[in-house]
């Protein structure tokens, strides 16, 4: 068997680092890792691609509640407006739900979650009500998890649990700012932080060296000189009896990396200890056009360094060979801006400075207005010329963004089918698959679009008969990378029948999709794409064919036929 280039000379760099730290078992545990995963790279056995993935993205705190004692662990305390203080989802509800299989049965082999690292104690008003930081996006300790979110244990199992069903680890980080003053949290020193101006984004410098809001302090990205330690950061350390253990960590990354002690180094240090220590597979990086290129390029750098650093102390937990992963918020990007990110007074190509994959703002309006041939034609297009070893992030609805593809969920059916067949990489937003409200009374902003996930609505027959719409439709993606990685190529118009092809790395992978088509029998060209003689089946269905004079027929009283080879 030929193994690409690529993947020998990361098992190559894999092996020495290996062998330079590591014991003697621990290097013959590696060789027997990596000769027993050969499998991974052939015909038979689908890689995992981060292009084709289906990412389920999720509010740690509304999700769902593994572990009641945790709920009122922390004095956060005040009267705040509806859905604005802690609901009880946290790390262990995650874990549960994988230990259920609620995610293999959804298809979903990424999961994507809020921050959960320590937030800020108190709560303010940004005249949407009294607000404590559920979100996970005003930071206090980059170094320590929430408790009410759990421990590092509790997020170490949800890694691990992850990946022995398959699926990997996002974790979503914020560079550009600290949380909001309160009483409880003080402001960081005038080295680390800026409080002014305000973001007026009319220049690159008015959106990047600034405050997104009134009282966000923002981290000084630019910064190259050498800093200390926040006082603040250091007596919480010394209460917390880990200061020396913290500094002498802190000490070691620095003389490692030769990296200056400028602040956003050192929160540099502090997320990739989680991909050092854990494993974890990826980030999502969080405000991206807020955080000066070269910081986001020496995160990534970082990133993938710590992720072959755990690769090679734990071989017999490896799942691939894929390197971490970087997925970026860069609000208001979308696909058709290909590799060009357009400031009033420069353009810049983010996917140049460490980042894989983009969050694709477009799709929903793109889902709204125009064709399923057109859509999935563009993208493949766009994947397959001007983003080529790059993907974007589809989505239909989030958690902040005001304006979702289905707000009155009335079309849940076409959302599935418009995100989970479209190239690129989809991601559900959690409820989306069983139609979680996206409007609640008496809330205000955001927290219209962050309920608390509705798990008793799965009893309800209609929504059992939309989940499994999901499910096979995510199932399918899966387990074919062709679907969001492949070439699309329309076989037929009416009735519309298309082909998608992922040939990469020895592994090809093939699929014929059909849509809006009439109940009953139905007789589908496949356009050579498989052979004469050829057992399909089709996944929605379930119903088997043969294929004759270069075509199938399937009957079943389904409007969609999802073909693969029989196995």
């Amino acid at each position: 068997m030929n193994i690409p280039l690529k993947i020998i000379v990361f098992l190559l760099l894999f092996i020495i680092l290996a062998c330079k730290t590591n014991s003697d078992k621990e290097k013959n545990d590696l060789f027997d890792n990596i000769n027993n995963n050969k499998d991974l790279f052939t015909k038979t056995n689908p890689p995992f691609v981060w292009e084709g993935s289906n990412i389920y993205f999720l509010l740690t705190d509304r999700f769902n509640n593994g572990d009641i004692t945790n709920d009122k662990i922390t004095h956060r305390t005040k009267k705040t407006g509806k859905l604005r203080n802690f609901e009880g989802g946290d790390i262990k509800g995650i874990t549960q739900k994988i230990e259920d299989g609620y995610f293999n049965d959804l298809g979903i082999n990424v999961i994507w979650f809020t921050p959960v690292v320590e937030q800020i104690y108190g709560s303010i008003d940004e005249g949407t009500g009294n607000t404590y930081p559920y979100h996970g996006y005003w930071i206090k300790d980059w170094t320590k998890i929430d408790p009410n979110f759990g421990t590092y244990e509790d997020l170490k199992q949800l890694v691990e649990i992850a990946h022995k069903n398959g699926i990997r680890i996002i974790m979503d980080i914020v560079i550009n700012h600290t949380g909001p003053v309160t009483d409880l949290d003080p402001l960081w020193p005038d080295t680390w932080v800026r409080t002014s101006p305000q973001c007026d984004y009319k220049n690159y410098e008015n959106t990047v060296s600034c405050t997104l809001s009134k009282n966000l302090p923002d981290i000084k990205t630019e910064s190259d000189k050498n800093v200390e330690l926040p006082e603040i950061l250091i007596q919480k350390w010394k209460a917390e009896g880990r200061l020396d253990k913290e500094l002498l960590e802190i000490d070691t990354f620095f003389n490692k990396t030769g990296l200056k002690r400028s602040p956003k180094n050192y929160i540099i240090k502090w997320l990739t200890d989680y991909v050092r220590e854990l494993g974890i597979d990826g980030y999502r990086a969080d405000t991206v056009i807020h955080v000066e290129e070269d910081a986001w390029k020496t995160l990534a750098e970082q990133a993938k360094l710590a992720l072959i650093e755990w690769k090679s102390k734990h071989p017999h937990k490896v799942l691939d060979t894929n390197e971490f992963y970087m997925l970026g918020e860069l609000y208001g990007y979308n696909i058709h801006n290909k590799r060009n990110y357009k400031f009033t007074d420069r353009k810049v190509d983010y996917y140049a400075y460490g980042f894989d994959n983009l969050i694709n703002f477009q799709f929903k309006y793109d889902a709204e207005n125009i064709s399923y041939e057109k859509l999935f034609n563009e993208y493949s297009k766009l994947l397959y010329t001007n983003l080529i070893g790059k993907s974007v992030t589809n989505y239909i609805s989030s958690h902040n963004n005001s304006s979702p593809f289905d707000k009155n969920r009335t079309k849940t059916y076409e959302s599935a089918t418009k995100l989970l067949l479209s190239p690129g990489v989809s991601q559900i937003y959690y409820g989306d698959e069983i139609a979680r409200p996206l409007f609640v009374t008496d809330t205000e902003g955001d927290t219209n679009l962050r309920s608390k996930m509705n798990w008793e609505g799965i009893n309800n027959e209609e929504t059992k008969k939309l989940l499994n719409h999901w499910q096979k439709l995510g199932v399918f993606r899966k387990n074919h990378p062709a679907v969001g990685a492949g070439r699309h190529k329309m076989i037929s118009e009416k009735p519309y029948i298309f082909s998608r092809e992922y040939n990469k790395n020895n592994f090809l992978d093939k699929v014929i999709i059909g849509l809006d088509l009439n109940k009953g029998k139905k007789t589908i060209k496949v356009n050579s794409v498989f052979a004469e003689g050829e057992v399909l089946v089709d996944k929605y269905s379930g119903t088997e064919a043969k294929v004759y004079n270069d075509f199938v027929t399937i009957d079943s009283n389904q409007e969609i036929v999802l073909l693969e080879l029989k196995k």
